[in-house]
């Protein structure tokens, strides 16, 4: 045969790979490959040292004995199937939960067969999910979970809460309707803050509750410097766990409010110079700490502190983690069971509180099994704002302020004046010195006052804006409805 007669090394490619393997695009417009059959999907630019496409469509050409191909014609094949791949149908790709047919969701076990869990209200299967309904994305941050033990009876619960140090029932229910909202990718739920005395096992209860959804190979880890680490880390797993938080500096405080209720970064491609990247992200948190200091009011509506208390007994690392890997499979079973049983059950969604969704969840919980996590719920929210309060000192002045007026009555001045208002009641006859970040003008003060809106009207103090044709004020009212926290012990 003539060398023009010889078919070109690049079809060769070409034809096995898109007779072996499904070629799709996100709708950032990056091109995936899925082989036949399976859910997993890969991205054909990934050069990773492991699990690549290139190397998958490598070792599949020479098991074949179809034979081996040098650089060049491997890229020219690639080259041309993203080309076509750019003209199908949009399909997203998902790590570890992912939404599914007929109002199915889907946890992905992480396994090389690719079996995965299909959760439903009337039950749920270990199933392979059909390339159509659900792509799997895998990095290196994903773990494998052991096949779930059917017919637990709830004993997994038991077990999984024995092992940790959680300080009430109340907490329990709380850790659980957190586990089960992992399980759900289109419900944010709030973050975890696991806090308590030194020695309560905080990191050891993070790690259990992480490794439920993560596999073994989960773990915590130090928040990292910078947003853009705190994105790729995020954008790599499902659940982010931070250990060991001492403190929570503005930047970070906002870029978890983001994490926890969803957002989008867009970052120059690498190599160009008009091209961007889309990284969109919502991810369920998890963090442990002592203390982590000042907290502001928005983070706080999207926290669930769950305190540990330190343990009677100790026990080696060893023996606690091999218990804890013998009964993976049964505490995953017992959840998956018990989130059937909660997304088959109706409650009313409470609408008075910011993370809706995740309320709505406790509610449907608590019809379930008859557990108090709505009003726990509740009640922990009311702790952070109180800890919210302690933290800022303006909140307090406010509060005492407050405290002045008669229920009903409404105050309207203008920023300056209330600035006036609030230096002279926090300084007092003494003429004590302001603290340090103490609003200096008008405007720094209503911008405060507007972050502490929700906290102050949790405590019957409802701050609002207006304008008359003269100048804009701020309008402070009092309501009948809840009594003020006393504040006169903070000054």
């Amino acid at each position: 045969m003539s060398e023009d007669e010889k078919t070109p090394a690049r079809q060769i490619i070409t034809d096995y790979a898109q007779a072996h393997f499904r070629y799709f695009r996100t709708v950032d417009g990056t091109v995936y490959a899925q082989k036949n059959g399976h859910p997993v999907a890969r991205p054909i630019r990934s050069q990773g040292t492991t699990g690549s496409h290139r190397q998958e469509l490598m070792v599949g050409l020479f098991k074949d004995g179809i034979g081996v191909f040098n650089g060049t014609a491997l890229k020219e094949a690639l080259d041309l199937i993203e080309a076509l791949a750019l003209t199908e149908d949009v399909q997203p790709t998902h790590i570890r939960v992912a939404p599914g047919f007929d109002g199915a969701t889907w946890l992905d076990l992480g396994r090389d067969d690719g079996k995965s869990v299909r959760i439903h209200p009337t039950g749920w299967d270990i199933l392979t999910p059909a390339p159509q309904e659900v792509c799997w994305r895998r990095t290196q941050l994903t773990g494998e979970l052991p096949l779930p033990a059917k017919d637990t009876d709830g004993k997994g619960i038991d077990l999984l809460l024995r092992l940790c140090n959680f300080a009430s029932a109340e907490t329990e229910c709380l850790a659980l309707a957190w586990l089960i909202g992992c399980l759900e990718p289109s419900v944010p739920v709030p973050a975890p803050f696991l806090t308590g005395p030194q020695g309560a096992g905080k990191s050891t209860g993070g790690r259990m509750l992480v490794r439920i959804i993560e596999g073994m190979s989960g773990d915590l880890r130090r928040a990292p410097k910078d947003e853009e680490n705190m994105i790729t880390a995020v954008a790599a797993g499902w659940v982010t766990a931070l250990d060991n938080l001492s403190h929570l500096p503005p930047d970070l405080s906002d870029l978890m409010c983001c994490i926890v209720t969803g957002a989008e970064s867009i970052k120059r491609a690498l190599f160009t110079d008009g091209d961007v990247v889309r990284s969109r992200y919502r991810r369920p948190m998890l963090l442990t700490g002592i203390d982590v200091g000042v907290i502001r009011p928005d983070l706080a509506e999207r926290l669930l502190p769950l305190r540990l208390v330190r343990p009677r007994v100790r026990r080696t690392e060893a023996e606690l983690w091999a218990e804890y890997a013998e009964i993976l499979p049964v505490v995953l079973g017992s959840l998956l069971d018990l989130t059937v049983k909660v997304r088959a059950a109706q409650a009313e969604t409470p609408t008075d509180l910011r993370m809706a969704d995740f309320a709505h969840l406790c509610a449907q919980l608590d019809a379930a099994t008859g557990f108090g996590s709505l009003a726990a719920y509740r009640a922990s929210l009311d702790d952070l704002n109180d800890d919210v309060i302690e933290g800022d000192l303006l909140a307090q002045t406010v509060l005492k302020h407050a405290t002045g007026l008669d229920a009903g009555a409404e105050v309207r001045m203008t920023s300056s004046e209330w600035l006036h208002c609030l230096t002279t009641l926090y300084s007092g006859e003494e003429c004590r010195p302001l603290p340090k970040g103490w609003p200096t003008t008008g405007k720094v003060l209503s911008d405060r006052l507007k972050r502490l809106q929700p906290t102050l009207a949790a405590r019957g103090v409802f701050i609002d804006w207006g304008r008359t044709s003269a100048a804009r004020y701020i309008e402070m009212t009092r309501t009948a409805a809840r009594a003020l926290h006393q504040q006169e012990a903070a000054f």
